[in-house]
This record gives structure tokens, C-alpha cells and sequence, in this order.
């Protein structure tokens, strides 16, 4: 039994695997449609969602599995019931769980309990599914990411802790611009930076949003203000100067490529000519998350390659 909590979850021969799952998955779903048949799959979400419900919910379905969406009215987890209590009994019931919390602690409470296999949806500290789609985008566009500079423009948030987790372990070249009061997680930056080191990946953090975009092959930004916080108009005033336009784009690679992680709020962190212009594989990210996805869940549940089992050929 395995879990997909952190990004730090997978090692690098892991996250190969999964990139090269997907990479089968998106050239010929159709065969892998009957795999999971009698799986069940539960989905506990807090917080609402389209890209991280629909991508689970069509990906295990598509490949023959039944799922089940637990809203935050369907159960109230923690506060109708125990969270030990409801773990214990899903765990009868269902082979595995992707959880979407505000609370990174939950999803820890309740893999205690569970058992079986917990995915990681999105939590306050980490949302690494978003991340390992990102970087088999990355891949599509860039081929081998090592060389290659990817800088993320924005906040300091749950998005960036996993990519740089990842950048980490995959040797890759991140910038990440961030105002002064909302950096990353200081216990992932200093271990994903020890990590660094053994792979020669470059984790580089600044408050200049020139500085990180400079020659970058991507860019990458997400809202600056999370789900859940959009009352925070103070936390706005500090990302002056950090939206992704045409006039900060001219710093990067003449043929940058921009992504962001979606929901967006056009005219916010980027302008609609940017994310509607020639530079965007933002929807191309967001349908990757469907193929991701299906990897993920084969890979956790033993029925990859790398398990000894038959992925179909």
C-alpha cells in the first residue's frame, strides 16, 4: 500500500514511471478502459473543484471503476462523525480515497486510519497531482527539463511547495518570484534544497519577477489568493508588478510557453491576451491532468509495469 500525500512521495524512478504511463494512457485510452472494473474509488472534497474532481471521477470510470463523491454536506468529516470512525468504515467499503482539504493534517488523520491507499487532491500545503501534471507537460513542450528554466510568478502557495519538490528530484532549473511575506514552505524549500543538491537542480527564490521570468522556456503563475481566502484584499495589494503580461514575457525565451494551474482570474495574476495568446498551453496542462491521473491511480493501485503486473500493450 502506497500513498500519494506529498510530492516527496514518488522518487524520480516513480515519477519516470508515471510520466511514461501517461504518455500510453493519452495516445490510446481505449485500451486501458476495462482495468479498474469492480474498483471503487471515494472522493471526500472540502473544497470545490473541476479539473481535480472531473479528471479523477472521468479517469477511474473510463477505466471501468465506480466512484463516489463525498461533498462537504455529504459527510461532515470531523464533525458529524470521527475521522478515525469514518476512515475505518470507507476502508470496507472502497479500495482507495483522493481527498481535497483545507487542512493538510486531515488527509495524515485519515490515511492513519484508512489504511488503504489516500491521494492527495489538495491540501493547504501541497497539491501534487497539479505538480507531476506539470512537469509531464513541461516534458511534452521541453523534452529532458534538465537545462531548461521554469519560473513560477505568484505566491508562495500549496502549487509551488509541490513544484519545487519535484524540480528537486527531476534536476530541473526553478525560479520562483514571490512578494517578501509569502514565500514557500521553509521545511519543503530546505528539504526539496538538500534533494537539490544531489541531482544538480537550481531552486532559486526572489521578489523580482524580472529577475525569475529572465530567459525562461516556462512560465508559470497561479492566483494570488487561494480558494477559501478571496476576502484577503490587503494580500493583493502585495503582488503589484507580479501579473503575467506581454510586457513582462519579453524577459523570457523568445518562445516561452505560459501555464497556470486554473481557476484563473483574468486581469489578476495574468492578462486574457497572455492566456488566450500564442504562448499558453494552459488548456493543454489542464487536459493532462485526465491522463495523469489515470496513471497515478494504476501505478498506486499495482497495476503498472513497474509492479510486475499487465499494463495492456
Amino acid at each position: 500500500m502506497k500513498n500519494l500525500i506529498s510530492a516527496f512521495d514518488f522518487n524520480r524512478a516513480e515519477l519516470e514511471t508515471i510520466f511514461n504511463l501517461a504518455e500510453k494512457i493519452k495516445s490510446n485510452p481505449m485500451r486501458f478502459r476495462s482495468l479498474l472494473g469492480g474498483k471503487v474509488l471515494g472522493l471526500i472534497f472540502e473544497k470545490p473543484s473541476t479539473r481535480t474532481w472531473v479528471s479523477f471521477e472521468v479517469g477511474f470510470s473510463t477505466m471501468g471503476g465506480h466512484v463516489i463523491y463525498l461533498g462537504p454536506d455529504d459527510i461532515e468529516l470531523g464533525v458529524r462523525e470521527e475521522v478515525r470512525d469514518v476512515a475505518r468504515v470507507l476502508a470496507r467499503y472502497m479500495d482507495l480515497i483522493v481527498m481535497r482539504t483545507y487542512s493538510h493534517e486531515l488527509i495524515l488523520q485519515f490515511s492513519e486510519f484508512f489504511g488503504k491507499t489516500v491521494i492527495n487532491g489538495l491540501s493547504d500545503l501541497e497539491h501534487p497531482c497539479q505538480a507531476i501534471t506539470d512537469f509531464f507537460t513541461i516534458r511534452e513542450v521541453l523534452g529532458d527539463v534538465k537545462g531548461k528554466k521554469i519560473a513560477f510568478v505568484g505566491d508562495g502557495n500549496n502549487v509551488l511547495n509541490s513544484l519545487l519538490v519535484l524540480a528537486a528530484r527531476l534536476g530541473a532549473h526553478l525560479t520562483y518570484a514571490t512578494p517578501k511575506k509569502m514565500t514557500p514552505d521553509q521545511h519543503i524549500l530546505k528539504k526539496a534544497a538538500a534533494e537539490a543538491k544531489k541531482t544538480k537542480a537550481k531552486l532559486i527564490g526572489t521578489n523580482d519577477p524580472k529577475q525569475a521570468v529572465s530567459g525562461a522556456h516556462i512560465v508559470y503563475t497561479d492566483v494570488w489568493v487561494s480558494m477559501g481566502q478571496e476576502d484577503k484584499l490587503e494580500k493583493k495589494q502585495a503582488f503589484k508588478g507580479f501579473q503575467i503580461n506581454r510586457a513582462l514575457l519579453k524577459h523570457a525565451a523568445k518562445d516561452v510557453k505560459v501555464m497556470h494551474c486554473l481557476p484563473a482570474h483574468r486581469g489578476e495574476e495574468v492578462t486574457n491576451e497572455v492566456i488566450e495568446g500564442k504562448h499558453s498551453i494552459v488548456f493543454d496542462q489542464a487536459e493532462n491532468r485526465l491522463h495523469v491521473q489515470k496513471a497515478i491511480l494504476l501505478y498506486l493501485l499495482g497495476m503498472s509495469k513497474a509492479n510486475g503486473s499487465s499494463i495492456p500493450e
